[in-house]
């Protein structure tokens, strides 16, 4: 046979066997568990005084690829530190920023799904101040703009923190809303069947018998695997958070249910990416109660299109008045840039990452609000365009 046609075939065949072989599946069979400490001390990281996240030991970054070749496995530890880092900016809401949970629904049945949001001490009570802060979307909770930022850079450029601080040292009461707790997310009940004693006697045709026994095999063999092979996930459904299943629904339900009943003459917001969208879509749900309360909106990289939103004429002049909105750019800080839509003034926010936005921004923000504070109602598209 001729040599060239022997490769071929060869050649061939190893083709054919290797696209036989699901090269996922047989990474899979040596992963290890997904079992994953509960704690920081148990990871072996902490935050240091400047709010950085480091190795206990050896004082480094974290690492994700903890073990080569294992991407699945080292996404599953990284999100398992995620959900530590959820709890851990929880604790500092409620312990350094004296914030509480206000649970949602307000009227919630002891045995269905809750949401929360945090509250200041006066956040329904303060008179003059209002500032409600709205994150994008995601796995990021109250508290937190970008979890990527908490834990590869610092505390205060992915948390709402040092917004928190600054806003309260000004006089503000605040809002932090949770627009991503969305839906319970419980285990799937097992489908299985008890099986029948070896005593106990059975009328069932040989045949049947044989097929049924057959079945019971495999489902032990499919346990087995499972055991064997942990990294196979567990099934979950999740159950809506009633008039809270998405994060245009929540930012309606607070307003309606809280901002709108706050004492505050002057109400802010501040809101990041997706957060900004939810936003827009508030206006178009609740058009003139919000333009009655709110006296300013700095949106950071938001994700708003007020045509695929289809907002009215009177909304898109509203947010030209009071809105700003700082965007990913390589132009420096404040720098005012051409908006693609007819919505609202954009300027730079002084960075190329759309985590970082609201962090950069942070100073002028402030002093964005404070100008339209200073300013009278009728002069804030001016205050705007002096800022910028």
């Amino acid at each position: 046979m001729d040599c060239s046609l022997i490769s071929l075939t060869v050649s061939s065949l190893l083709v054919y066997l290797l696209s036989r072989i699901d090269l996922d599946e047989l990474m899979k069979k040596d992963e290890p568990p997904f079992t994953f400490p509960k704690t920081l001390e148990e990871f072996e990281y902490a935050f240091n005084e400047y709010g950085q996240l480091r190795h206990i030991k050896t004082g480094e970054l974290f690492v994700f690829n903890a073990r080569e070749d294992l991407h699945r496995w080292n996404q599953k530890r990284y999100e398992a530190l995620g959900e530590i880092i959820t709890q851990y900016v929880y604790e500092l809401l409620e312990k350094k920023c004296n914030m509480t949970k206000a649970i949602l629904p307000v009227d919630a049945t002891e045995d269905e799904p809750t949401s929360f949001i945090y509250l200041s001490p006066d956040a329904m009570s303060n008179p003059s101040k209002l500032l409600v802060l709205i994150q994008g979307s995601g796995v990021v909770r109250a508290g937190q703009w970008a979890r990527r930022l908490i834990i590869n850079q610092d505390l205060d450029s992915g948390t709402q923190i040092p917004f928190i601080t600054r806003a309260m040292e000004e006089g503000y009461g605040v809002m932090v809303l949770n627009p991503n707790e969305n839906y319970l997310e419980v285990e799937k009940p097992a489908m299985s069947s008890p099986l029948p004693s070896a005593t106990e006697p059975s009328d069932e045709p040989a045949e049947k018998r044989e097929r049924k026994d057959d079945k019971e095999g495999k489902k032990k063999r499919e346990f087995y695997e499972k055991y064997r092979n942990p990294q196979k996930e567990t099934e979950t459904e999740q159950i809506p958070i009633r008039e809270n299943g998405s994060s245009e629904e929540h930012v309606l339900y607070v307003w309606d249910h809280f901002v709108s009943k706050a004492a505050a003459k002057n109400i802010f917001i501040m809101a990041h990416s997706y957060g900004g969208l939810s936003f827009v879509e508030l206006m178009n749900q609740r058009e003139m109660q919000v333009k009655n309360r709110v006296c300013a909106v700095a949106l950071t990289d938001s994700a708003h299109n007020i045509w695929l939103q289809e907002t009215s004429k009177s909304t898109q002049d509203w947010m030209q008045q009071h809105c700003c909105n700082w965007v990913s750019s390589p132009e420096p800080l404040d720098t005012p840039l051409d908006p693609m839509l007819p919505d609202c003034p954009q300027v730079s926010a002084g960075t190329e990452r759309h985590e970082l936005t609201s962090w950069v921004s942070f100073n002028t923000i402030f002093r964005f609000f404070s100008e339209v504070l200073e300013c009278p109602s009728s002069s804030h598209h001016k205050c705007l365009n002096t800022h910028s």
